[in-house]
């Protein structure tokens, strides 16, 4: 490279390693690309199917791009049977999954970050404990348990089943984001004349709202996408959800609609698709503010 300097050219040559760090980043960027077609491919191939007519979808020779897109798939998926009870089934157990996971995880994060008690530390393992345990493995024990008081093929049954996995991850994500809430900050709230309850919700649950975002997050993404438990401990139709439906849709007497079962399977992932985009940037902050001090 020439560079003129005093009205004199002379030349310079690049720095050592410019070129490799350029061919590495290059490399990275393809690797990326790469991946992104990967992970992206079945999506667009789900919302492709989903867009196409039945004779299309039927053809043994691929169509990347519908020849003529229809909502035909869509309507037939709205219409199709349990499709709308199963859809609202999904939103109510998530919502209240979420919900009560959220109630009870802050109020046991708070009890450990914030008090000292006998067995502390060892509630403390229990709830990591619990995290490591397969969901799998505790299927038949909690539909037994469920089967005894008469709470099979009952939404709140499967609510209260999903805060099995739920809570203890928002206990301990919880407690990460309130140890890191200084003391003097509560003892300051005391001083000006808030009570304890008053220093909770005044200050402490204000605070923890990244915390809280990202913990809500994992709830609605593991009740939303949930498939063995539901189908295990409830066994009418139209006590189920979207997971089951699609299953249900795919295994159908008659064949299998490709072109409904897509539709399905893209209005059941919008939900998903809106709210991370509506808190993405809450989930980053959520998911880094807590990780300092345990």
């Amino acid at each position: 490279m020439s560079v003129e300097t005093g009205g004199r050219r002379r030349t310079v040559a690049p720095r050592p390693g410019s070129g490799r760090k350029k061919g590495k980043k290059a490399a990275w960027n393809t690797l990326g690309v790469l991946i992104f077609l990967v992970m992206g491919f079945p999506v667009y191939w789900m919302i492709n199917t989903s867009l196409k007519k039945l004779n299309e979808w039927q053809n043994y020779t691929p169509h990347f791009i519908p020849e003529h897109p229809t909502l035909h798939n869509f309507t037939g998926a709205f219409q199709a049977s349990n499709f709308g009870v199963d859809l609202w089934n999904s939103v109510l157990i998530t919502l209240g999954a979420v919900a009560v996971s959220l109630v009870v995880g802050f109020f046991g994060a708070l009890a450990i970050a914030r008090f000292r008690f006998a067995g502390k530390k060892v509630m403390i393992f229990t709830v990591l404990l619990v995290q490591m345990v397969p969901l799998i493995v505790l299927v038949i024990p909690v539909t037994q348990t469920l089967q005894d008081l008469n709470m099979t093929d009952t939404l709140y049954g499967i609510i209260l089943t999903y805060l099995v996995f739920s809570v203890p991850y928002t206990v301990w994500t919880l407690r990460g984001f309130i140890a890191n809430i200084p003391r003097e900050l509560d003892e300051a709230a005391m001083v000006d004349g808030c009570s304890r309850w008053q220093t909770f919700y005044r200050v402490i649950l204000p605070l923890t709202g990244p915390g809280l975002v990202a913990t809500s997050v994992y709830g609605f993404i593991q009740a939303w996408n949930e498939f063995i438990l539901i189908t295990t401990i409830n066994h009418d139709p139209r006590k189920q959800n979207m997971m089951a439906w699609l299953v249900q849709t795919a295994v159908g007497s008659r064949g299998t609609d490709w072109g409904v079962l897509m539709a399905g399977a893209t209005i059941t992932s919008i939900p998903v698709v809106i709210l991370f985009l509506a808190i993405q940037k809450n989930i980053a902050t959520g998911l880094t503010a807590g990780a300092v001090k345990g």
